[in-house]
């Protein structure tokens, strides 16, 4: 792969252009997936525009941020209606209205609507109130931002690391965790029934890997597995992963309605797309049929990977992804019902590709993203 230069899947280019059609903007696709604007601006170019009548078409994000235009206005004149009484009195008669309001209306909103400065309303509030009071309600704020971006994920540790490494707020553990307490707020932990299928005899084969999980940069070994995913509709539908072990990232994924040896070859292609191995590989499974079958074996061999089995009855041998499966049982799809598989299909795009890949922090890595410990070894490679 050329210094700098990503490689896509047509599934991957496919799906952000459905996420933008659906109302999620350039710029949020650009932050969320780290794809330059212009390059999503190509895809998007090939799709279809939404036809609103005869002669009129409009995109999805048009349509969203027309809303969101019309309810900012219809709140900036609900702010004017309430507040009319304060506007022609003291600026404190403002702020004493802006204090009483905060948590029917943005504070930022209410100072621009009514003409007063912000900066300016914080020193007035620290005249009536504490300075840690103050400090508390900022830290609640920041606490709950944190976690709902998120998605309930985090825990303190978690939100600790970034409060005081991403935001640069000396605070310390047992005070991120005092406050989640008092907002009620922990990481999701939530187990759910997993389905039992049936077993046939096993033939071992040679475990290449041998739990040695070190690495010494990307590209060395990867895991691969298949998991399940329900859906009302649908029924059970299932992922393919591909893990690397030197920067925990999910390098290559494939959703099905059916796990056979087709889904393990589309997760491993898709890895080997976006990767673009120079070296040999070491690519280590379980004895599933779908990696025992002939197919995926040749598949490997043109590729020049090497197969790594896990022995008969070790569950630790390819722990490291079904690890990441756990994480994505607990984090999402045990937390939403999805109503058929292109539902469940989008949310894990978004999951993976959106939020574990790019944003979730591994202390495993040194509380790095996957993406960002890839994305500075590409650069000195």
């Amino acid at each position: 792969m050329a210094k700098g230069q990503k490689y896509y899947t047509e599934e991957f280019r496919k799906t952000i252009v459905e996420l933008y059609n659906s109302g999620k903007s350039l710029a949020e696709l650009n932050s969320e997936y780290g794809i330059s604007k212009s390059t999503i601006n190509g895809w998007i170019k090939k799709a279809k525009p939404i036809t609103v009548d005869k002669d009129t078409t409009i995109t999805s994000v048009e349509y969203q941020t027309m809303l969101k235009k019309m309810a900012r206005l219809e709140e900036e004149n609900e702010i004017l209606k309430k507040g009319h009484g304060h506007i022609r009195k003291e600026v404190t008669s403002i702020f004493e209205f802006i204090n009483e309001h905060k948590e029917e209306h943005d504070i930022k909103l209410m100072c621009e609507v009514l003409k007063v400065s912000r900066s300016s309303f914080y020193k007035y509030l620290n005249k009536t109130e504490s300075k840690r009071s103050i400090e508390n309600k900022m830290y609640e704020e920041e606490i709950l931002k944190i976690y709902k971006n998120s998605k309930g994920r985090y825990g303190a540790p978690k939100i600790h690391k970034v409060l005081r490494e991403e935001r640069g707020h000396a605070i310390s553990l047992k005070r991120v965790q005092r406050i989640m307490k008092k907002l009620n707020i922990k990481s999701i932990i939530i187990k759910k029934f997993r389905p039992q299928f049936s077993k046939s005899k096993i033939e071992a084969k040679e475990n290449v890997l041998k739990r040695d999980f070190s690495t010494t940069t990307i590209n060395e070994k990867w895991v691969t597995d298949i998991t399940y995913i329900y859906t009302l509709k649908d029924r059970w539908c299932y992922l393919a992963s591909v893990l690397d072990l030197h920067t925990k990232k999910i390098i290559g994924y494939a959703f099905s309605k059916t796990m056979d040896t087709e889904l393990a070859i589309k997760a491993v292609e898709n890895a080997y797309i976006t990767q673009k191995p120079k070296n040999t590989v070491i690519l280590h499974s379980d004895l599933g049929s779908q990696y025992t079958n002939s197919k995926f074996d040749d598949y490997l061999k043109e590729h020049n990977i090497v197969h790594s089995f896990s022995g008969k009855g070790c569950p630790y041998d390819n722990a490291c992804i079904e690890s990441f499966h756990a994480t994505l049982k607990k984090e999402e799809v045990n937390l939403a019902t999805y109503y058929d598989f292109d539902a469940a299909r989008i949310a894990i795009f978004e999951y993976i590709e959106s939020w574990y890949n790019r944003k979730r922090l591994h202390s495993s890595i040194g509380y790095m993203t996957p993406q960002q410990l890839e994305d500075a070894l590409r650069k000195t490679a």
